[in-house]
């Protein structure tokens, strides 16, 4: 015997992290556009559309609790925090010595564009993401 509140409560959270596939792809998106170029020399889109998307997970993230949506939120804002982080740290390399700073970037960048990838993918499976 199915008690009706509990299907609702299973339902739920369901219906929510399918609600939340369309920002989360917007915000995939966003991060894919940033990391491609970021591997691609001379393509140089505005780092604004990296905050565009921290900003829309950052606000969205909470909508996400208790559904496996929740996941990419949290991979998302640690991707760009990380890489952040990554390239605050590196890019004294650049002043320094190019050819480091490019290798260090280079790297940090195609680590990003990875993670990126590895989201959309779980995602398009309606897979929660592990850290």
């Amino acid at each position: 015997m199915s008690n009706r509140s509990n299907d609702i409560i299973d339902i739920e959270p369901n219906q929510r992290a399918e609600n939340l596939k369309a920002v989360g792809w917007v915000s995939y998106i966003l991060h894919l556009i940033v990391a491609v170029a970021a591997v691609v020399p001379s393509a140089q889109p505005s780092i604004l559309l990296l905050l565009v998307a921290l900003v829309i997970d950052l606000v969205k993230r909470g909508d996400a609790e208790g559904t496996w949506q929740a996941s990419h939120f949290s991979w998302r804002i640690r991707s760009v925090i990380w890489a952040g982080i990554l390239y605050v740290v590196t890019s004294p390399l650049w002043l320094l010595f190019f050819v480091p700073g490019w290798i260090a970037w280079g790297i940090i960048s195609l680590w990003f564009l990875y993670r990126i990838i590895r989201g959309m993918l779980a995602m398009s499976n309606g897979k929660a993401i592990d850290a």
